[in-house]
């Protein structure tokens, strides 16, 4: 797997309309996989979606995962807590 610059350098970002990706796909994933190119793909234009290394999308995948946990952290602090009393009592038991 490539590994990412320790610079600060960004990835070259490039736009392409569906019409020349239906053209040059292969070149098109060429760019992103080995140049670390990010393709933003637009119809009528506007951005319809992007095509991205697999770093990078491990790396949003990471990014989630962090919010999502950070979420649920955050959630177990502020919930409220039952006893098992409490439960039985709510459900008629």
């Amino acid at each position: 797997m490539r590994k990412r610059s320790t610079s600060a350098k960004t990835p070259r970002e490039g736009f392409l309309n569906t019409t020349e990706v239906r053209k040059r796909l292969s070149d098109t994933l060429n760019r992103v996989r080995y140049a670390g190119e990010r393709v933003i793909l637009r119809r009528h234009r506007s951005d319809l979606a992007a095509i991205v290394s697999m770093e990078d999308l491990q790396l949003l995948r990471a990014l989630e995962d962090r919010i999502d946990l950070d979420a649920a952290k955050q959630a177990l602090k502020e919930a409220r807590r039952y006893s098992l009393a409490e439960v039985k009592k709510a459900l008629g038991l």
